[in-house]
């Protein structure tokens, strides 16, 4: 359902909020959040460099450079990475056909179902911040460390 830009960029943000918590170094680098997570390099700076200019995370080239949040992980939900990133087809586009699935148009024998579904999908990506998903991740370490 997700792109796999999304994904990598949902992972690179709650990696960013896992580090900034952790380890409060401030920016961390292309390098480190791509080896840590095996995302090719130059492809996950693309992504980042988006996220950036979309006022999200903060950038700095350079030796000490790296990526930061602009915008607090707890008020970075994932409807803002995916519509930022692939924009808002996901929500509104029809499951079976290229247009917008709605009443106007003949609708596809699976939008009434699918409908609800979509809603959901979008009502779970506003309210489920990066922060909460990092904190979720952090919980589960300790029960496993445990």
């Amino acid at each position: 359902m997700l792109s796999n830009t999304s994904k990598y960029a949902i992972r690179a943000m709650i990696y960013l909020a896992l580090c900034e918590k952790d380890e409060k170094k401030g920016k961390i680098g292309i390098k480190k959040i791509s080896e840590s997570l095996d995302i090719p390099a130059p492809f996950l700076a693309k992504i980042l460099q988006i996220l950036a200019k979309s006022k999200i995370l903060s950038s700095s080239k350079g030796p000490n450079g790296g990526f930061t949040f602009n915008k607090l992980p707890g008020k970075t939900t994932l409807f803002d990475i995916v519509t930022i990133i692939d924009g808002k087809d996901i929500f509104d586009q029809c499951l079976l056909t290229l247009r917008p699935c709605n009443e106007e148009n003949i609708p596809c024998p699976l939008h009434k179902k699918y409908t609800l579904i979509r809603e959901e999908t979008e009502k779970l990506f506003k309210e489920q911040d990066i922060e909460s998903l990092a904190n979720d991740i952090r919980k589960q370490e300790q029960i496993f460390a445990l």
